[in-house]
């Protein structure tokens, strides 16, 4: 077991002394909405991708701000086995987050992402969902979700997806899937 995870474990274990994982000991997640807000107002007026990037870079630190040091520790030990091709262990550390944290959509979106690069495009698909009914406009959550339906063939219900996305950060690398002759590209129906 690599340091982080030790360290995770440790964590959430006296957490779950306190009180019991997933029994609400985890505090609320960190409100963030008026700083998010304010950064896709500044990057749909972005002139530049490398002012844009800037900006996505700023949205994923709070994006990935856990709920409490033990939630971070866990997070972040998921995402450092995700970025090892350990699929199965960040599962673990995903599962065992959103079990503690319910309500930090972070958790689910983490989770959703190792279940696309899994191909388990049903499990991603609800983890995204329920990503988007804890924080609507997660624009990663919201591109993610377009690229699980597409995988899945749910063309129509992908490109809405991705416009929405796109509405809220037109600098989305994903954008090229929505110009002319892309697979998300609107029908010439759709005006």
């Amino acid at each position: 077991m690599g340091r982080a995870a030790t360290i995770a474990l440790a964590l959430l274990s006296a957490a779950a002394a306190r009180g019991g994982e997933g029994g609400g000991e985890c505090p609320p997640p960190p409100d963030h909405g008026a700083e998010l807000r304010a950064l896709y107002d500044q990057v749909r007026k972005a002139g530049t991708e490398e002012q844009a990037r800037a900006l996505t870079d700023r949205m994923w630190r709070l994006w990935t701000d856990a709920p409490d040091e033990a939630a971070q520790a866990v997070l972040d030990a998921g995402m450092e086995r995700r970025r090892a091709y350990d699929y199965l262990g960040a599962l673990r550390e995903f599962d065992r987050l959103v079990a503690y944290c319910p309500d930090y959509a972070e958790g689910y979106n983490q989770r959703a992402f190792v279940n696309f690069l899994r191909q388990d495009y049903d499990a991603a698909l609800a983890d995204l969902d329920r990503t988007l009914e804890l924080s609507p406009d997660h624009v990663a959550a919201l591109t993610g979700r377009a690229l699980t339906l597409m995988a899945m063939d749910r063309i129509d219900e992908a490109r809405a997806s991705l416009a929405r996305a796109l509405e809220l950060h037109p600098w989305l690398p994903e954008r090229g899937l929505a110009a002319p002759g892309g697979p998300l590209a609107p029908r010439r129906d759709d005006g």
